[in-house]
């Protein structure tokens, strides 16, 4: 089993590996199986998420892609003004930091989020 790390999310790439002791008319009529569950969700998610963000544009992605870099610059800005003294960060600060790091990390995985959505299919995205 493959695992892919982002940058928050641990995600694992767990596929179909038919049993040995199966035969091969029991392993075609269980990835058959896998296959409906798989279209199920598919369809589920498509049916769900179109309903209810309708569709996704260009201009939508830009206003997130914004938000998501004005709250990097924040945070990175914070940071910065920070440690300009050479002193310890006191428990507010650090709050303070962490708050404006998972603003950013929320809006970025959710641009990751809905990219992934676009591209499985689930929401659609006018040529």
């Amino acid at each position: 089993m493959s695992v892919t790390r982002t940058a928050s999310v641990r995600r694992t790439n767990d596929h179909f590996e038919p049993e040995t002791g199966l035969d091969p008319q029991a392993q075609r009529r269980l990835r058959g199986h896998i296959e409906q569950i798989d279209y199920t969700a598919y369809a589920s998610n498509r049916e769900v998420i179109g309903q209810v963000l309708g569709h996704a544009d260009a201009a939508k992605f830009q206003k997130l892609a914004v938000a998501a870099a004005l709250a990097r610059a924040q945070w990175a800005a914070e940071a910065l003004a920070l440690t300009q003294t050479p002193q310890p960060l006191n428990a507010d600060q650090t709050d303070k930091l962490a708050r404006l790091r998972m603003t950013y990390e929320e809006l970025a995985e959710a641009y990751e989020g809905l990219r992934r959505m676009v591209e499985r299919g689930y929401l659609n995205f006018p040529a």
